[in-house]
């Protein structure tokens, strides 16, 4: 089975571990009954090793029960970049392998589910864990709003990044936090609605900083350059700019010279959201009703 999930970026500045929309790169997997373990990869990430350390190994064989599998990975996600890489490729493998419930499956695997939630349901989404299950929500998406994504070459490890955040913050920082996030969900249903202010954060882009030193200067240069609002991606180092989308190219140009200006090897890219999320068999997924189908493998 086959089955393909796109990139996300997390947090949108205020939203930290909560909001998430799904971008239009994406990773395709396909798993398939064999005699032995086989891991293949192309793309991004093929210079990961191929056993069954690999995450789509160990989804797959968790999801099926056993490692007689034939798994090929093509991606176009840059891994350790903060654009919900491992999300993407746990959803797509999760859905590939038969799993009822990849959202459940992505979550439990990225650690949280606001990336997983965005791989498998597109578009801009609320996620959350409730009694131990992931529980995600859509949420309006302006269709005249574009995103350019700077990535760097350098990665930067999730944990590492997470190591940097403190333990604790000020209930005046949360609140900050609070009042943002609002500005910013609405901004994204209506761009018309959008100030730059509505992606300041007191919680995590700030403690990061020291990771990536040239962050302030590229996000305040993509601002120069005509986004409407900028942010980190995810636990970066990409940093996002949300654009109108007749400036989407006219910022990504910018980006590759604001890149250059500050000694950054990377690329700009500009993507338009995904709103349709996980697909398998090159059809949209859909959630089991009843009689469910058991996994591939088990059949």
């Amino acid at each position: 089975m086959r089955a393909r999930a796109p990139a996300s970026s997390a947090n949108l500045g205020p939203g930290f571990d909560t909001l998430a929309v799904a971008l239009d790169l994406h990773i395709e997997v396909e798993v398939e009954l064999a005699d032995r373990l086989s891991v293949r990869t192309t793309g991004e990430g093929a210079e990961l090793a191929t056993d069954a350390s690999h995450l789509a190994a160990r989804v797959a064989m968790g999801v099926i029960g056993h490692d007689r599998l034939s798994i090929t990975v093509s991606s176009a996600v840059p891994v350790g970049r903060g654009l919900g890489s491992s999300a993407a490729l746990a959803a797509a493998t999760a859905a590939a392998a038969g799993a009822p419930d990849p959202l459940a499956v992505a979550a439990e695997a990225d650690g949280h589910p606001e990336n997983a939630a965005a791989s498998v349901m597109g578009g801009l989404v609320a996620a959350a864990i409730i009694r131990g299950q992931p529980t995600a929500v859509g949420l309006p998406l302006d269709p005249g709003l574009s995103f350019v994504v700077l990535v760097p070459e350098r990665p930067l490890p999730t944990a590492t990044a997470r190591q940097a955040l403190p333990p604790v913050v000020p209930h005046a920082d949360a609140a900050f936090n609070l009042g943002r996030m609002g500005l910013l969900v609405a901004g994204l249903a209506d761009h018309r609605m959008l100030v730059r202010e509505a992606t300041e954060d007191r919680l995590h882009q700030a403690a990061r900083s020291p990771l990536f030193p040239e962050a302030s200067q590229l996000l305040s240069g993509l601002l120069d350059a005509g986004a409407r609002a900028v942010c980190w991606s995810g636990a970066g180092p990409s940093l996002l700019g949300i654009c109108d989308q007749g400036l989407a190219t006219e910022v990504r140009d910018a980006g590759e010279t604001l890149l250059a200006e500050a000694g950054v090897a990377g690329r700009a890219i500009a993507l338009r959201p995904d709103i349709t999320g996980l697909t398998v068999g090159g059809q949209p997924w859909q959630p089991r009703q009843s009689a469910q189908p058991a996994p591939l493998g088990q059949q």
